[in-house]
């Protein structure tokens, strides 16, 4: 005689029990699962159709509200810096959630920012004058070299902090999910024009760890003695100590680079034993 399906699966258990017993322990995962992600914090980006007025522009350009995000408007003029100036963020996660137009859009995520960018609002530094190709004059490109090594602007972060770079296709010390110049991002490249693409970055005392799209890229300890060299004047100064506790900021940078964030979102590092 055949047994029936469902006293094959659990003989001592009508179908109900067994469904109920299915939907608590779904219902048990679920919640775990909301309550990990109730530990992030969003950090607003936008209000009333403009950028949240807890971030602030240093240098040239902007970001505009976009397709459910900000975009970056940069300026012809030179970099640009959107820094959120509500709190320093010591030890945490943060994580980003960002599109680019071209595959090679460059923007960036700055960390470890000291109080002395707040101070650069009024001073956005040196301007690039184009050419009709969009490429910037000799002599400007010289007063921006001079506003970098002095600091000014969107260049005192630069100098002053760390960047997360933003721009797929380049190598790898300046590619998505690298430290920008300091530490290379490893793994296959991914095209940030197909979708949103999640970032975490891991702030951890001297420690930085990006993760990209679930895969880890990128380690970078600001107390190694083994720092590759500055090659050139764009990169930032080796010499200048980040603090543990600083600021963040969301890079503009020239005309075609275009890229939209969604989400900008921390939470606090998982205690030891957790």
């Amino acid at each position: 005689m055949n047994t029936p399906q469902s006293e094959s699966y659990c003989p001592n258990w009508p179908i109900s029990t067994t469904l109920t017993a299915k939907l608590f322990l779904l219902g048990l995962f679920t919640l775990g699962l909301h309550a990990a992600d109730r530990n992030w914090r969003n950090i607003p980006l936008s209000s009333h159709g403009k950028p949240s007025p807890d971030w602030v522009q240093v240098g040239y350009g902007g970001f505009v509200v976009d397709d459910g995000a900000i975009r970056t408007d940069p300026a012809p003029e030179g970099l640009g810096l959107l820094v959120y100036q509500k709190e320093k963020l010591g030890d945490c996660q943060i994580r980003v959630v960002f599109k680019t137009r071209e595959l090679s859009s460059n923007s960036g995520v700055y960390v470890r920012l000291d109080d002395g960018i707040l101070r650069q609002v009024r001073n956005p530094g040196a301007k690039y004058e184009r050419g009709a190709d969009g490429k910037p004059s000799p002599v400007s490109s010289e007063f921006m070299k001079t506003s970098s090594e002095r600091e000014d602007g969107p260049w005192y972060a630069v100098h002053h902090g760390y960047e997360v770079q933003i721009a797929a296709g380049g190598n790898a010390s300046h590619g998505t999910g690298s430290i920008y110049s300091l530490a290379p991002a490893t793994g296959e490249v991914k095209d940030a024009t197909t979708g949103w693409k999640t970032m975490i970055i891991t702030l951890n005392g001297t420690r930085i760890d990006v993760e990209y799209e679930g895969a880890h890229t990128t380690t970078f300890d600001s107390t190694t003695t083994d720092l590759p060299p500055r090659k050139i004047w764009w990169e930032p100064k080796r010499e200048p100590v980040r603090p543990k506790k600083g600021y963040i900021g969301l890079q503009t940078h020239d005309p075609k680079d275009i890229v939209w964030f969604k989400e900008i979102s921390v939470r606090p590092l998982a205690q030891k034993g957790s």
